[in-house]
């Protein structure tokens, strides 16, 4: 690649240095792209955003796209455990047991041995807060009797609710290409969470639990700090999908919910979010979310994360930014066939705004590297509140039924929920699901346990259930 200053001898500019600069800038840019043959940055993926009340779609790009869900999945099994709850098949103080199928789940996990006991409440949290895959199995377990009964009842839950492009394999989210939704099913789930559960709420916002001396922080604490009115739900995150979040925040008692897909970083991610409610209050009508049904596009081909590099800092503020750096970037999205690797590739856009002083656009630390946390004060908000840790203990309310004799749900006993009629895609739309394609392998849990080589503190009652 040649020095801009051999550029500008060449094509004979006599306008001086600066104004050709920025003249041959976006042909620099082109001639970048094509020289290094690597695939550029994409835009975030997907997203929808939806009066959580009326179910009004307020902005949405690719919403009936199929992507993966990752740990959003987790939403759907916390949705049918608060069912079980409220059907009578279960209680917030039931007992959850850890077998040997959940103990062998990859990470993120909680690690506690094969027998150990919690409550469902105590499951819940570590469910939501740290997403832990061998909890999800173990609250799965508990109330279908088995994983593959679970699974079940989980698709026959999103045939109910209508989520057209919806389909799962297994309770947690981990790589699996047959596991497959959408940002407008996964807006779905979150708004039949949010009205049919509203003394629930308070899980989605715990930004830390602490298990015994361990502190586990939520993915989703920095929207939960600094967006005002900020509710939480569920972060998700595997190569395959990029980073995932489904988000709510309430203001002037009217609540909006937003879902974003394949972003690159997980402060791209909050500051979407972020961006996508605030414009979600100002506007208040769109078609009706049960309106959209289908697929349009399927997902992104194998190792999404590696196409799609990280942001810098200066393109977070220039995309993102309240105040501080502004400006034209010199690159801009153009929308392709979803396709085509499930990245869309920048074009050049307009010549960028010449920055004058270049060294305070960016907030440094004294060792002159980026602040990040000055970064997210201004694409994301200050901090508004200090994350708080909720003790969550293990063990089950004293004279309560051990796991081994407590009455767990089947498939048997329990009603599986009636499909919802889905309205007929029209011609020139895709298949339902994709055929299914190389599952992830699977092998021996990886080592990531919290409580390595620990004694596990065992405590005679759960703490309270949160309130709203």
């Amino acid at each position: 690649m040649r020095r801009l200053s051999d550029v500008l001898k060449i094509t004979g500019c006599h306008l001086g240095r600066r104004l050709c600069g920025l003249a041959v800038a976006a042909s620099l840019a082109v001639a970048c792209l094509l020289q290094s043959g690597e695939s550029a940055r994409a835009e975030v993926a997907a997203w929808i955003v939806v009066d959580a009340e009326t179910g009004a779609v307020l902005d949405h790009k690719d919403a009936l796209r199929q992507w993966y869900p990752a740990s959003i999945t987790k939403l759907m099994t916390a949705y049918l455990a608060f069912k079980a709850v409220r059907e009578g098949r279960a209680t917030l103080e039931s007992a959850v047991a850890i077998s040997a199928n959940a103990h062998a789940q990859p990470p993120s996990k909680m690690g506690f041995k094969p027998g150990t006991q919690l409550t469902l409440d105590s499951a819940l949290k570590m469910l939501i807060v740290k997403s832990a895959n061998d909890i999800a199995v173990a609250v799965g377990e508990s109330l279908a009797g088995s994983e593959p009964a679970f699974i079940e009842m989980m698709n026959a839950e999103a045939r109910r609710l209508g989520m057209t492009a919806t389909h799962f394999v297994n309770p947690h989210g981990l790589p699996d290409n047959r596991q497959v939704s959408s940002a407008r099913d996964l807006a779905v789930l979150a708004r039949v969470l949010w009205q049919e559960f509203p003394q629930y709420h308070a899980y989605y916002g715990l930004p830390a639990i602490k298990v015994g001396k361990k502190t586990l922080r939520s993915a989703n604490r920095e929207f939960l700090a600094r967006v005002r009115g900020a509710n939480g739900m569920k972060t998700g995150y595997i190569c395959n999908s990029g980073l995932n979040v489904v988000v709510s925040a309430t203001r002037g008692g009217r609540t909006v919910l937003a879902v974003v897909l394949g972003a690159a970083s997980g402060v791209e991610r909050a500051a979407k979010a972020r961006v996508l409610v605030d414009a979600g209050f100002r506007q208040r009508s769109g078609r009706n979310l049960s309106s959209m049904t289908g697929v349009a596009g399927g997902p992104p081909a194998d190792g999404y994360c590696k196409r799609n590099t990280k942001p810098t800092a200066e393109e977070l503020l220039a995309t993102y930014g309240t105040g501080g750096l502004r400006g034209t970037t010199a690159l801009s999205y153009a929308q392709l066939d979803p396709s085509i690797n499930g990245v869309r590739r920048p074009i050049v856009g307009a010549a960028p705004q010449q920055v004058v002083s270049g060294d305070d656009d960016v907030p440094t630390r004294d060792d002159g590297k980026t602040d990040w946390g000055k970064v997210m004060d201004e694409i994301i908000g200050p901090r508004a509140r200090v994350d708080q840790a909720v003790q969550v203990g293990l063990g089950v309310p004293t004279g309560g039924a051990p796991a081994s004799e407590a009455k767990v749900a089947t498939l048997a006993n329990v009603p599986m929920p009636k499909e919802k009629p889905v309205a007929v895609m029209g011609a020139g739309s895709s298949a339902l699901l994709p055929a299914a394609t190389t599952q992830a392998p699977t092998g021996e849990a990886k080592p990531g346990a919290i409580f390595r080589g620990q004694p596990l503190v065992i405590l005679p009652r759960p703490i309270p259930n949160p309130r709203p």
